[in-house]
Formats: C-alpha cells, structure tokens, sequence
C-alpha cells in the first residue's frame, strides 16, 4: 500500500518568499517577484521527504483571515474549510511581530502547523536577531530558520513538517475564533503578536534605515517621478540600441532558412501555390513577429524585472497611487498599468487583484492605453526613421510617449467613473517591501521562460493564420484588382481624416490578431506584391516616403499605434474576465474613440 499524500497549506503576508519556498520543494518555475499581492490564485505541487509524499497548496498572500480582500478571501476559505493536514506559515525575518498576526490565527485553525521565519540573511544585514527557540515555546510549535533564495533551511523545514505528523496532533481552542466577521477578536491576536515579537526578537534602531533614506528619494513627491521618469527613459534607450543588431540578425537568418524550407517543399512536388501561401504567407508573418519582438522582450523583460526584484516597482505604483485616486479608481490600477508594458492581455487577467467590481472594470477596460510589447517595434521604428533617430532623443520621445499613454489611462479612468462605472474609490493595503540585492542570473532565466517565450509564443500563434489570410486577400481579385487593394481603397477617405491613408487603416485591422505585423502589412498592401518586406532602415524610410510619407504622418500612426483597439488576445481575455460581451465592445471602443480623435487633432494642427 502506499502512504497516503499529505496536504500543505503555504500561507503567509504577501512578499515573504512564500513563493519561492514553493518552488524550491516542488520543483516548479511559479513566477516570484519582490511585488506585493503577486499570487492571485492557489498554486499546487509534489514534494517528497523521507519516504512521506506532501501535495503543497501555494495560497494567495493575505495579512489576516479576518478577509478584506479576495486574495485573503480564497486564503481562508482553504484554511478554516479546506482540511489541510497541515499548514506552513512563513514570516518575514526582518518585520516579524507583523507576521505573528497571522500565524496566530492559522494555529486556530490547524492543528499541525510550521512556522518558517524567512529572509534570515537580511534580518542579519540589518541586525535583527530572532530567538528561534524563544519563538518556538512562545508559540508551541515548531519554528524554522530559512533563507529561502539560496535554498537553506528548507531541509530542516520539512524535517519540521515530518514532525508534525509523527506528534500527536496540537489541540485546537474551543470555540474556534469566527473569521467570517470581526468582531473585536482582531485585537487579541495582534496583541499576543506583539508580546511575542519583543521577547523573541532583537531590532536595532537603525534597521531600517537604508529604506528609509532610499524611500525618500524614490517616493517623494520632488522626487519621485523624475527618477521615474529617468528609469524609464534609461530602460528604452536600453532596449532601442540593443534589439537592433540581434533582430537585423534573426531577419536575415530566417531569410536564409526560408529560402531552403521554399526548396525543399517545392521537392516535394506541392503544388507552387500552397507553397507560395506557406511560406511568403504563414511562413513571413510568423517569423517577422519573432524577429521583431524576441530582441527587444529580451532586453525589456529582463531590466523590468530587475526593477521589481529589487523594489522599486511597488514604489512607482505608490507615487501613481495618488494620481489614480484623483480620478475616483483603484491605486492597485498602477500595478495592472505597469504589467500591461508586457502583455495587456496579462494585465487584463492581473486585474483580479483590484477588490471593487467597479474600480476593476475600470482598470480592465483601459489597460489597453499602455503599449504591450507588441505595439514597441513600430513605435521604435516610427520615432528612428522620422522623428528622433535611435540615440537618446529617441528614447525620450518614446519615453514621453509611455507618458501620454498613462496619461490617457488616467483621463479615461475619470471618464469611465463619473459615467457608466460611478462610485467612490476604495482605500486598500499596499505593503512597500524592503530593497534587495536582485538574483541576476534568476531574473533572466525567469523572465525568458515566464515573460518573453508566453508573450512570443501567443503572437506566434496568432500571426500564423494571420498570415495566411493576408496572403489570401493580396492573391484573391475582382476585376484583375486584388480583394486587399479594394479593402484599403474603400478605408482611405476616413484614413486621410485622420491623417493616414486607407493601407494604415486596413494593416491596423487586419493585424487584429497580433499588433507587430501591422507595418508589414501596410508595406504588403503598398508595394502590391501579394508578401511582407522585411525593409529596414534607409529602405524602409524610403518605400514609405515614396507612399507620402511624412513626419507628420509618422506622428498620426504613432498616435493610433498607442491608442486603438486590443488585439484579439486580449479581448477575448476581457470577455473571460467579465463574462460580458458588453464590456468587451467598450473595451474595443474606448482607447479607439481616443485614438480617432487624437489622430483628427493632430492632423488639423501638424503641417
């Protein structure tokens, strides 16, 4: 027979390493970040120990089970109606008495329960000392020193756990506390909390001080958004000048290969037709989008996640906090703002985190005013070939770009909550956690597997059909006149409203399913010759200007390139989300409305 599988609730405060315990005993590559309210749902894994198998639940980051939001919501439920056999509660080394809070509340309720007192190495750099034996009989169960980053301590934490289950099982009080409402309890815990901590722990007065000086500087209002605003500039100035050897690169390598793949199908005996759709078709499409977007994910990801490994995220999402409580939404939406620099569909998804169905609708249906990943290599191109080169002017061009994209978010968030989506904005809990030295090597590795290959790998998929529709719509004619020609002809009068022309308009909806192939579209439908050209450079500047082509164009396209519609990613995301297809229409809608009118305005005041 064999042994029975135990199962281990994880809970502790959001931003304690909960996490990355979790990952380092089930062997999973669950993303982790120094960004508090990361865990959304539950997570589940294997480990075994000395022959006992254990199924760990990886709960949701919560401070109390007296619930006030979801994450604390689904953390509960598991833990007072859930049965775990038992229950590792992780604390932070370096503000424990905060922590004691919850583990008091999960002794309630399990009768088998480890503490880990984790980040023992940055309580010793700050030179807190925790009496772990002392904190042991003060709480009456076992208690484990661990560093979870560097791995230590996680075999005498589950030689802890083994423990428990060979023990007889802690006695529970009775009755037990009802944390479906507070009544007044809360105060009890926190006050055992605090005779704890003093006896256990030791903190010098100056433990935090390197915090403190750097939070000063990074959150102050003098301060706070001018480095902001340098970080982000120093980040694309990064990403600008590094992508554009590794994707000049991949273009001409694809090239090569596509030219032996054309070959070898034309072997085969295929006929030239189906060849010619797979490959100037699927084949172009598909590896346009790798060429274009991997370089830039690589380098962008990577410096992004950096900045929330070492802290400073949290700090920029409390500096727009005041910004978004202006415009009566959530602070939590400068989280979801900053994640929808990645993937809006992602951010979409994040926005569980917001408590208010109202504030996170809001939060939902403007994301799309941040440029995703996808939307940076035409805006890169646009601003190097026309407007400020690839040095330092162009990185703050499209810096100040990024800005009037957070910008519209917020004057959208107003709109939307004093129209459809009224009500006052809600007060919630945002933890700044401390400074860390970041784990370089990890960041990189996490950000390749978890970031830039899920974002890749959904354009990938989407550019493929794209593809084949395109090349369909450029072969297929009537009246010798091809369905694509006719398509972009019919759009032009509204395109030059507008400041562009019928083929910008035709490349941004077709390019519904993924955002980078709109400019090959447009060089598609302008030299007529039924593939994408891979132009760069001097010959990219060149076949547009030829089209009239002009910096003032260049600024129109760059306007609706930051505002129009999501892709189609992201809007089914949305309907998930809301389970409204209502929604999902306003969610198509609203950045598009802004982006006309953007387009009208500069259209009437450029030359």
């Amino acid at each position: 027979m064999t042994a029975p599988v135990r199962r281990v609730a994880l809970a502790g405060n959001p931003n304690v390493g909960k996490s990355t315990i979790f990952n380092a005993l089930a062997k999973l590559h669950q993303h982790t970040g120094n960004w508090p309210g990361k865990t959304v749902e539950t997570a589940r894994g294997r480990c075994s120990f000395r022959g006992m198998d254990y199924e760990l639940i990886d709960l949701p980051g919560c401070y109390s089970l007296f619930a006030r939001s979801a994450e604390e919501e689904v953390a509960r439920d598991f833990l007072c109606r859930g049965a775990p056999d038992a229950a590792i509660v992780v604390c932070d080394a370096t503000c424990l008495e905060r922590n004691l809070n919850l583990v008091l509340q999960v002794m309630e309720v399990v009768p088998r329960t480890v503490v880990a007192v984790n980040l023992m190495d940055e309580a010793e750099k700050k030179g807190v000392r925790v009496d772990l034996g002392q904190l042991s009989r003060s709480l009456g169960v076992p208690v484990v020193g661990t560093t979870a980053r560097d791995e230590k301590g996680l075999s005498a934490l589950l030689s802890a756990l083994e423990g428990t289950f060979a023990a007889p099982s802690r006695p529970l009080s009775d009755p037990l506390p009802d944390f479906s409402a507070d009544d007044g309890q809360a105060e009890t815990f926190v006050r055992r909390a605090e005779t704890i901590s003093r006896a256990a722990v030791t903190v010098p007065e100056d433990a935090a001080r390197r915090d403190r000086l750097l939070d000063r500087l990074f959150t102050s209002r003098l301060t706070g958004f001018p480095i902001m605003l340098l970080l982000l500039l120093g980040v694309f100035w990064l990403t600008i000048v590094g992508a554009n050897a590794p994707s000049a690169w991949l273009s001409a390598a694809f090239g090569t290969l596509g030219e032996a793949l054309t070959a070898a199908l034309l072997s085969l005996s295929l006929p030239p037709a189906l060849v010619d759709a797979l490959m100037n078709g699927v084949y172009k499409v598909m590896t346009w989008v790798i060429a274009v977007m991997l370089p830039p994910m690589a380098i962008f990801f990577p410096l992004f996640t950096l900045l929330e490994d070492f802290g400073y995220l949290p700090r920029v999402a409390f500096n727009l906090d005041r910004c978004f409580h202006a415009c009566r939404a959530c602070g939590k939406q400068a989280l979801t703002t900053m994640m929808g620099f990645g993937c809006n569909a992602a951010a979409v998804t994040g926005c569980r985190i917001i408590d208010s169905p109202r504030e996170r609708l809001i939060a939902i249906l403007t994301n799309a005013f941040v440029p995703c990943n996808g939307r940076f290599p035409t805006l890169i191109t646009l601003i190097t070939l026309f407007l400020a080169g690839s040095g330092v002017r162009g990185a703050a061009l499209l810096t100040a770009a990024i800005v009037l994209g957070v910008g519209m978010t917020l004057l959208a968030s107003r709109l939307l909550s004093a129209t459809v989506l009224k009500g006052i904005p809600s007060s919630f809990t945002l933890e700044l956690p401390p400074y860390r030295t970041p784990q370089v090597g990890k960041v990189i590795v996490r950000s390749v597997l978890d970031r830039t290959l899920k974002v890749l790998g959904r354009a990938v998929v989407s550019a493929a059909p794209a593809g084949l529709i395109l090349w369909l719509l450029s072969h297929i004619t009537l009246g010798e006149v091809s369905l694509l020609a006719r398509f972009t002809a019919l759009l032009d009068p509204l395109g030059r409203i507008l400041g562009l022309d019928g083929v910008i308009l035709a490349g941004f909806l077709l390019a519904l399913p993924a955002n980078e192939i709109a400019l090959p579209i447009m060089l598609m439908a302008y030299t007529g010759g039924g593939e994408l050209l891979e132009l760069e450079g001097a010959a990219l500047l060149q076949t547009l200007s030829a089209q009239g082509w002009t910096a003032s164009t260049a600024v129109c396209v760059g306007l609706f390139t930051l505002m129009h519609w999501p892709c189609a990613t992201t809007l089914l995301t949305v309907r998930k989300e809301t389970g409204s297809w209502r929604w999902t229409a306003l969610a198509f809608a609203l950045p598009t409305a802004f982006g006309l009118l953007a387009c009208l305005l500069a259209n009437l005041l450029l030359p």
